[in-house]
């Protein structure tokens, strides 16, 4: 067994998602052309990857696009941070925006869309995620939040990332993050009578 095969395996074995110099090998193996490495990393991050760019973008196939482009620029990064999770989210939520945005240009050949147009867009894929009429009910709710709660509502309790987490990705303090969930939360709160039938 080769010294990459090796770290593949013992990564492999381990339960859970791997620690950050787990994470760092790997992706130090992926660069040298390891297979087995590429095949792991895909597995470990595959599926919330693509869950969390189908929600951007709203269609499997453009996300599966997406994910290829973000693993490029994953191998393209000198160095791996600490925090392999919520850099991966990072990168993919700016990918995916940036294709948003590259659709409206294209689309109507004007500048960026305006904020509230961006908006639109996200709640609208957002919305097609959602698919029996309970969960219908709970996403006109969030609808009407404003993106930036909407934003952090997701990642924190769809993407199950921690507040620390969701901080890093929009990169913003953990406690406009904490007040963005509190404003999210009271809001969805105050429709509970929609919400006790989940």
């Amino acid at each position: 067994m080769v010294a990459g095969e090796f770290v593949v395996a013992e990564v492999e074995h381990a339960d859970g998602i791997p620690d950050h110099a787990q994470v760092a090998t790997l992706v130090a193996h992926l660069r040298t052309g390891n297979p087995a490495a590429a095949a792991l990393l895909d597995r470990l991050f595959r599926e919330a990857a693509l869950r969390f760019c189908w929600g951007y973008l709203g269609s499997m196939e453009e996300a599966e696009d997406a994910l290829q482009d973000i693993w490029c620029k994953v191998l393209a990064a000198p160095e791996v941070p600490d925090r392999f999770r919520p850099w991966l989210y990072r990168i993919a939520r700016n990918h995916c925006l940036n294709v948003l945005r590259n659709e409206a240009r294209r689309r109507d050949g004007h500048d960026l869309p305006a904020p509230s147009q961006i908006e639109a867009i996200l709640t609208g894929h957002l919305t097609r995620m959602v698919k029996d009429e309970a969960r219908q009910r709970v996403t006109e709710i969030v609808r009407d939040l404003p993106a930036s709660q909407q934003e952090v509502l997701r990642l924190r309790y769809v993407e199950g990332l921690s507040r620390s987490e969701v901080a890093e990705v929009l990169d913003l303090a953990e406690s406009v993050v904490k007040s963005r969930l509190f404003e999210g939360l009271r809001k969805l709160r105050e429709h509970a009578s929609i919400l006790e039938n989940l």
